[in-house]
């Protein structure tokens, strides 16, 4: 009675009373206790079988179904353990379709003159009751119906028990197998369990109506992944199989950088004895649900699991449906399912709308629903189940219920099944139920392989009859069995004696009036291809209604924008992050990126680093300002080269022209003016043929220029050192020392720009580096060691003219330009000087302005200051240009 006490102390929660009537539920407790406490189980059965289900037959299939709970306490020594053992049962109603699909195979197989004709199928089906010592209990009266119980031997006459359908859970299904595997009766289970739970070979007798859980992990991983959550909480069963699961998807979550909030551990056989238990168990689900950042949690475990959390969260917050922070995303496995208890059959499971359901694929089978709809009392012979199945689905009492005092209406016959909302009885069949009806044809088309005309065993065995038939003949038949059910499925074992395509993904859409419809919205493949196996139709997914059908986020913190990078947290998993900007030059164009990357050559990234632009082709054009001053500044400069030769030619015969060898005077003019032309070479586009000739261009013409000036300032030393008595030097005066010296220093470069450009050319390039924003359209040098030699024999010619003109400043003026040469030959030295750093530090078409502008500021340097002076007395000062005004003696 300590259990009935707790719930009266519970009472006091006078807000439970608006979520579930429990003084009529207490009251019905009381009832059964005192139904349960006043008859004492007799002695000589010292473990009684409650319920079971059982239709004669010449040979029998055995079923282990899980639709009985009992609430355990802890059992004193001083007692019969049988006393306390039955005290308030509970039948997950959900679950009898289980047994209804055993039964609705066995009656189509015996009414099929084909499969097994001449034998009639029958069955025995017990419970596990949730309980291992049951488990065991109902086992053995499976193989040995009696009074007492030894094994390996019969007391009376028994049906055979050719083969044993069950259980749903792991610890269930593996304390049958270790019974069955003795005496090697085939066992088909109908429940997913974990690869590593039972290998094949260890026990030969043990076959899977479903696949293991590894395409269940695979799913719930993707399916994660797909909606971007990778913050989650889990809920799983406290036993074995729950560790197992923990371990399976722990490594896995790991590889998809998926973390767990936190880890809960649901009693899958609670102890309610005090407050004090009840108040651990709410804790353990109210704490995470409320605390959590999680909005997507995982449940996995058996059906008491699910009625442990919902009844625990009811317990916790009665009002639980409205509060916000209970808005969350479920995702259950297979061997969860939307069923309660009866008792608490009034709670809603609203709080779990647009939940994700792993099921066992399953067909519609025609003739099951009319099985279904036919379903009445007068059943109830042999079918130990249907009697507490209808009261407690329904909420009624047949006339000889043996309570006390009824509180419930009494039972008409007239119920439907229909009629129960989706968590008491479903009217569509389960996916267990459908392995469950497979299950049972596999052991009928193993006995007709067994038994056929055809059949090489027949022959071994001749006449033998069914009834002779031992369980262990069947296992080489069922391992090559193959065949399509009623639904057109073809049926047949793996190399690891399981069964199934794989899991279907059903979304749960809930009504206020507490039914629900599962729709199918994808499905993992047992045995993908290559790059398949996951399907999910994101369209037909109906969200929880508080999310208002935008897809939820289930994260650590807030994903880190585009633009942004993961930075780790110290101390925490590596699912919570900061977010920080990208480095420079990089970029990140999705949310949540563990890294930025680098643009492509061609590209660069935006202001807000989340995308990358096209860069703009840079180049000096003609169009823009810059161009159009260069252009103008070149042939005004050529322009004025063009007059000032004019001028020269014109006045070719005054004193002041033919001064200093008037041919080098022409050619350094002609020179001047190509050098300011050759300018436009660097301007616009570059092309193969500007590439080809502009640096070739630049280095002769200037050199042709700088040796014009050399030979000027020559001519100007040995006439002077010619006038001295006695000089030697008289001989070399005259066109031929001038002509020389200047056809001698061009052909250098000449035959230097040759080898340049007959090796390694310069050729049109884009530079992606040196520019952000920008690609520099530029002229591939070819040999930069070649370039630079040119211009170093350029520089050698410029400081030999300048060291020269520097000497012979002095000299008597009558002869004299070289003070103008030193001035011109000082800002060429100055320009070109400046020149070097100045290109070097600049990128892009501003390289090229600095070149252009160094060509025309030196090449004006020339012409202005060996020129000017001599124009000026040309055009202002006429009258001194009068060769008796030039000598000057000394």
């Amino acid at each position: 009675m300590d259990t009935v006490r707790l719930i009266f102390q519970i009472l006091n929660l006078k807000k439970l009373v608006k979520v579930v009537n429990l003084e009529a539920v207490c009251f019905r407790l009381v009832c059964m206790a005192w139904r349960i406490d006043g008859v004492k189980c007799p002695e000589s059965d010292p473990l009684p079988v409650p319920y079971e289900w059982y239709q004669p037959g010449d040979l029998l299939i055995g079923g282990i179904s899980s639709q009985v709970i009992y609430t355990l306490h802890t059992l004193p020594f001083n007692e019969h353990p049988s006393q306390k053992l039955f005290a308030l049962p509970e039948m997950v109603t959900k679950f009898y379709q289980h047994a209804l699909a055993l039964a609705f195979a066995v009656n189509e197989i015996n009414e099929n003159p084909w499969i097994l004709p001449n034998v009639t199928l029958g069955f025995r089906i017990s419970d596990s009751y949730y309980d291992a010592r049951m488990s065991y209990r109902t086992t053995l009266d499976l193989l040995f119906k009696s009074r007492s119980f030894v094994p390996n031997y019969k007391y009376i006459t028994q049906k055979n028990v050719i083969s044993v359908v069950g259980g749903l859970v792991a610890a269930i299904s593996f304390l049958v197998a270790d019974l069955l595997g003795l005496y090697k009766i085939p066992q088909l289970t109908y429940g997913s369990f974990a690869p590593a739970d039972r290998d094949a070979t260890e026990v030969p007798s043990f076959y899977r109506m479903v696949p293991n859980e590894t395409p269940q992990y695979r799913g719930i991983t993707q399916l994660l992944l797909h909606f971007g959550w990778t913050w989650v909480g889990l809920f799983s069963a406290d036993d074995d199989s729950g560790e197992r699961f923990l371990q399976a998807l722990e490594p896995l979550f790991f590889h998809n950088r998926i973390c767990l909030d936190f880890i809960e551990k649901i009693p899958t056989q609670s102890r309610w004895d005090t407050l004090s238990d009840v108040n651990d168990l709410i804790s353990k689900v109210y704490r995470p649900l409320t605390q959590s950042k999680a909005n997507t949690f995982i449940i996995n475990g058996g059906c008491m699991v699910i009625i442990s959390l919902n009844t625990l969260m009811v317990l916790g917050d009665p009002e639980y449906e409205e509060n916000p922070l209970f808005r969350k995303v479920w995702i259950m496995t297979a061997q969860t399912d939307f069923v309660q208890s009866s008792i608490l059959k009034s709670l809603s499971f609203y709080l779990f709308q647009g939940a994700f359901l792993f099921t066992v694929c399953t067909n519609e089978l025609l003739g099951f629903k009319k099985f279904l709809q036919n379903i009445n009392p007068s059943w109830m012979q042999g079918n130990g189940f249907l009697k507490i199945f209808w009261e407690q689905a329904f909420g009624c009492t047949f006339p000889d219920s043996q309570e006390p005092i009824r509180i419930n209406e009494t039972c008409t016959g007239e119920e439907r099944l229909e009629g129960l909302p989706g968590h008491l009885f479903e009217m569509r069949m389960s996916g267990h139920s459908y392995s469950i009806y497979n299950a049972v044809y596999v052991v009928a088309h193993a006995l007709h392989a067994l038994y056929s005309p055809t059949s090489s065993h027949r022959s071994k065995v001749g006449g033998k009859r069914y009834l002779d038939l031992q369980p262990w003949e069947l296992h080489s038949f069922l391992q090559g069995i193959s065949f399509n059910n009623a639904a057109g499925e073809t049926l047949h074992f793996n190399k690891n004696k399981e069964m199934g395509a794989g899991f279907d993904i059903m979304n749960m859409v809930m009504f206020p009036n507490k039914s629900f419809v599962r729709v199918k919205v994808g499905r993992v493949d047992a045995e993908p291809l290559e790059g398949e196996g996951f399907i999910i139709h994101e369209d037909m997914i109906v969200w929880h209604r508080h999310f208002n059908q935008v897809r939820p986020i289930s994260v650590c913190n807030n994903y880190c924008s585009p633009g942004y990078q993961k930075k780790k947290k110290e101390g925490e998993q590596f699912c919570c992050y900061d977010c920080a900007p990208c480095p420079e030059g990089k970029f990140s164009s999705h949310k949540d990126m563990d890294d930025c990357f680098t643009c492509l050559e061609d590209q660069y990234p935006n202001k807000d680093q989340d995308g990358c632009v096209h860069k703009m082709i840079n180049f000096l054009s003609f169009e823009e300002p810059l161009g159009i001053c260069l252009v103008s500044l070149a042939l005004s400069l050529t322009l004025t080269t063009v007059l000032v030769l004019g001028t020269f030619i014109k006045h070719r015969d005054t004193p002041i022209v033919r001064a200093n060898n008037r041919d080098i005077t022409y050619a350094l003019l002609i020179s001047l003016m190509f050098c300011f032309l050759c300018s436009l070479l660097f301007l616009g586009h570059p092309g193969k043929f500007t590439c080809f000739f502009r640096q070739a261009a630049f280095g002769i013409i200037f050199t042709v220029a700088v040796s014009c000036v050399l030979a000027k300032t020559i001519t100007v030393v040995v006439a002077f050192m010619a006038t001295k008595p006695g000089s030697r030097m008289s001989k070399w005066v005259g066109k031929k020392l001038a002509s020389s010296t200047a056809i001698a220093s061009c052909l250098i470069q000449v035959g230097t720009c040759t080898v340049w450009l007959g090796t390694f050319p310069p050729f049109p390039a884009f530079d992606t580096r040196s520019l952000t924003e920008e690609i520099v359209a530029e002229c591939n040098e070819g040999s930069v060691l070649m370039f630079y030699i040119v211009l170093g024999y350029l520089g050698l010619l410029s400081l030999i003219s300048l060291l020269v003109a520097f000497l012979a400043r002095k000299l008597p003026d009558s002869f004299n330009e070289a003070k103008s040469i030193t001035f011109s030959m000082l800002i060429f030295c100055s320009v070109w000087i400046s020149f070097v750093p100045s290109y070097l530090s600049t990128k892009g078409k501003y390289m090229v302005a600095v070149e252009i502008f160094s060509i025309l500021a030196s090449g004006a340097g020339l012409l202005a200051c060996i020129f000017s002076p001599k124009c000026y007395i040309i055009l202002l000062r006429p009258e001194l240009n009068r060769r008796g005004l030039l000598i000057r003696r000394t």
